[in-house]
């Protein structure tokens, strides 16, 4: 066991047996437990306790086989090449390698979208998320616009983030500072209706900054069931994180 850090403390990273544990310090944790961190492709094993996290780390090694299987099961990040195709909102996208001036084009009403200037000759995929990102907050800004109106609360200021254990966050208004809304810029890679209930979910916060049955109410007055949605998230989650590097 080769340790990242001197000694046993919170967020303290450590290798065992080829993979990387990290530990972590929950003052909610009533017990030792053990999870995976798909976006970092590390384990971690938290400890309600600092005292605890030599027990956490035992809990990890004897879990081993269990880790490693958990962390090869992570798709790893796409390698994409010119004419592959992506989707944005659902809708599919090929990559053009013809300069370095990213941009989504569509030849005429109806027909095959196309993401061209992701390279010279080389997709590079900084300039295919550049692309990316500029369409998912245009999109996410025109639905909350819908879903505020709905809910009758002034639009908050929506910006793009890569989160990588979260897809959105709501900061709801308070004295002297408006509501605002991060989202994470590959919901743009998911279906637009997956994409919109994140929207929907982080504007409904505005006005039920929790997750009782108030709040769920309003999601499922704006765009139903979400059940669905959330199921095609945890299934597809990391998939999207490493659609693009």
């Amino acid at each position: 066991m080769n340790l990242f850090s001197a000694r046993l403390a919170d967020g303290a990273r450590l290798e065992v047996d080829g993979f990387v544990v990290r530990l972590s310090v929950s003052r909610r944790a009533r017990r030792i437990s053990l999870r995976i961190d798909s976006a970092r492709r590390e384990a971690v094993a938290i400890a309600p306790t600092e005292r605890r996290l030599s027990e956490a780390l035992e809990f990890a090694r004897d879990r081993r086989a269990w880790i490693a299987e958990r962390l090869e099961a992570i798709p790893r990040a796409a390698n994409l090449s010119a004419h592959d195709e992506i989707t944005i909102f659902g809708e599919p996208c090929a990559l053009i390698a013809n300069g370095r001036r990213a941009r989504l084009v569509r030849d005429a009403p109806g027909a095959a979208r196309a993401l061209m200037g992701c390279g010279e000759g080389v997709v590079e995929p900084l300039l295919v998320a550049r692309a990316v990102k500029r369409e998912a907050l245009a999109v996410f800004k025109a639905r909350a616009a819908i879903h505020c109106g709905r809910l009758g609360v002034a639009l908050p200021s929506i910006s793009i983030a890569d989160a990588r254990t979260r897809w959105g966050s709501c900061s709801p208004a308070r004295p002297g500072r408006s509501a605002s809304i991060r989202l994470s810029w590959r919901l743009a890679l998911a279906p637009f209706d997956v994409a919109d209930y994140v929207v929907c979910h982080e504007c409904a916060h505005i006005v039920e900054p929790n997750h009782g049955p108030r709040f769920w109410a309003q999601v499922h007055r704006l765009v139903g069931d979400p059940s669905r949605h959330r199921a095609w998230l945890r299934a597809n989650g990391a998939a999207l994180q490493a659609a693009i590097g």
